[in-house]
């Protein structure tokens, strides 16, 4: 089944403009995920919505929006209070400007999407908006609204259509300053920074995603396999990492171990593995 657009809407370059839709890029629902059940009775979990103070549950109705002013004073603030200041771009993604993809600190990006022509009609003027990205070989700025707020997003050509990262507002970015100040600032001798660049020589290759395991995923569908099959779980071995005593003797132990075997990747999670091992027992 294809997935569900999570907005659809237009894109406007100047006077050209053209219907689409976003589709998530990403996806984590492939994870194993976990439900919470009551131990005694084998039910899921569901929670309540209740008064803080009071402790009585609160219906759908009687819930509404709120800003924490101090300890216990809020600003309230109704649904049609917020649909007053609803910006005109619900609808609309609106290119502002272009600038080359270099100048977009990582810190700012968010999350990808897929942009795709919404329908039969408008496949030319995507084309046209598409292929003008891709000849300035720099990204568009654009306008969107996603759940009621307005982000700012980049567009560039990938393959046949457009992949939009949404990105974060300057004040969403923490100063590293603030992280990095209380850092040492340490000599390094030139034949540590060597022995260390003859490391990551006989660790160099190149970005291969499809080689990347995951683990701990590897792990869970073991636990569930064998619990579905009755068969004792086994304890993973970990090992505690050494102290650090002699640095430069560290680096000369790495590059010695540096043409060893790599130890066996875990094994992908199978498909069966998905399902979820744990079933409902019915109430009695």
């Amino acid at each position: 089944m294809a997935p569900r657009a999570n907005w659809k809407g237009f894109l406007r370059l100047s006077l050209v403009t053209c219907p689409i839709a976003l589709f998530p890029a990403t996806s984590e629902s492939e994870k194993i995920s976990f439900n919470q059940i009551n131990r005694k009775t084998g039910h899921r979990i569901r929670y309540l919505k209740v008064d803080a103070d009071t402790g009585e549950e609160v219906s759908s109705d009687d819930i509404i929006k709120g800003y924490k002013v101090d300890t216990d004073s809020y600003l309230e603030v109704s649904k049609d209070e917020l649909d007053n200041i609803a910006l005109e771009s619900t609808r609309t993604i609106e290119i502002d400007e272009f600038v080359p993809r270099s100048e977009i600190d990582d810190l700012y990006l968010v999350r990808p999407y897929y942009i795709v022509p919404d329908g039969k009609v408008g496949h030319d003027a995507y084309a046209v908006i598409r292929e003008t990205i891709r000849s300035l070989d720099k990204v568009a700025l654009a306008r969107v609204v996603l759940t009621n707020r307005e982000h700012v997003i980049a567009l560039e050509a990938r393959d046949k259509g457009l992949m939009g990262m949404l990105l974060r507002y300057p004040y969403e970015v923490r100063d590293p300053a603030e992280y990095f100040d209380d850092i040492q600032d340490v000599k390094i001798t030139k034949d540590m920074l060597d022995l260390a660049k003859h490391i990551v020589e006989q660790k160099s290759g190149h970005f291969e995603p499809e080689k990347f395991e995951d683990h701990y995923e590897a792990a869970l569908t073991e636990l569930l396999n064998a619990k579905q099959k009755g068969m004792p779980v086994k304890a993973a071995k970990k090992q505690a990492p050494s102290n650090v005593v002699d640095l430069m003797d560290a680096l000369k132990k790495s590059i010695a171990g540096g043409t060893r075997t790599p130890a066996r990747a875990a094994p992908k999670p199978s498909k069966a593995a998905k399902k979820a091992p744990i079933k409902k027992r019915k109430a009695g």
